[in-house]
């Protein structure tokens, strides 16, 4: 059985072009997989920020642990064993001023956990999220995917290598100011041809 686990930012509820293409995507891959599962998780309600406090919680055996201890760990632990459990993430990226909505990054740093996500070994970092697959949905409304003042793309590709997913792939609804409708057209178009 496949899981995907959709992950979506925007802030702008059903308004989001990055929520239609992720809502898209799942669909193309539930519809080739009937029995899949599928794992929804709304960052945009707000994710807390990494703090000494996290720090000192998931680094703690959990026998350890204060109360306030468990209960941060136990919040971030829930996003680390959303993400393990799935075969495909489907991700949601709008481009905020060009660079990833502040909850979509403090999403990846709970799951930047060294022995959890990555190690080091004698010849750099390994990851240890082998073996899944990611489809990132990109909107922008002036920033070109892979350009310059890209710095959401790149950020978020290198982040899942940085924890082993490398088969990573983009669906962008870039540059929408120029032509919008024809932007979402061609993501679209793009999603009925993804591998499902």
């Amino acid at each position: 059985m496949t899981h995907i686990l959709r992950i979506d930012s925007s802030l702008k509820g059903e308004d989001s072009i990055s929520r239609r293409l992720t809502g898209r995507i799942v669909a193309r891959l539930a519809g080739a997989h009937p029995d899949a599962r599928v794992t929804e998780r709304d960052l945009s309600r707000g994710v807390p920020q990494i703090d000494a406090g996290w720090i000192g919680a998931v680094y703690t055996a959990p026998e350890a642990r204060s109360a306030d201890q468990a209960s941060i760990a136990d919040y971030s632990d829930r996003l680390l064993a959303e993400v393990k459990a799935a075969d495909v993430l489907v991700i949601g990226l709008p481009v905020y001023n060009f660079g990833v909505p502040a909850t979509l990054k403090s999403w990846i740093d709970h799951l930047a956990r060294k022995g959890e996500t990555f190690r080091y070994t004698q010849a750099g970092p390994e990851g240890l999220l082998k073996g899944k697959r990611a489809i990132i949905a990109l909107s922008s409304d002036g920033t070109k995917l892979g350009s310059g003042v890209d710095f959401a793309s790149g950020y978020v590709k290198h982040m899942l290598g940085f924890f082993g997913i490398t088969e990573v792939e983009f669906v962008a609804a870039d540059q929408m100011i120029f032509d919008a409708e024809g932007t979402i057209r061609a993501a679209e178009d793009r999603i009925e041809s993804l591998a499902a």
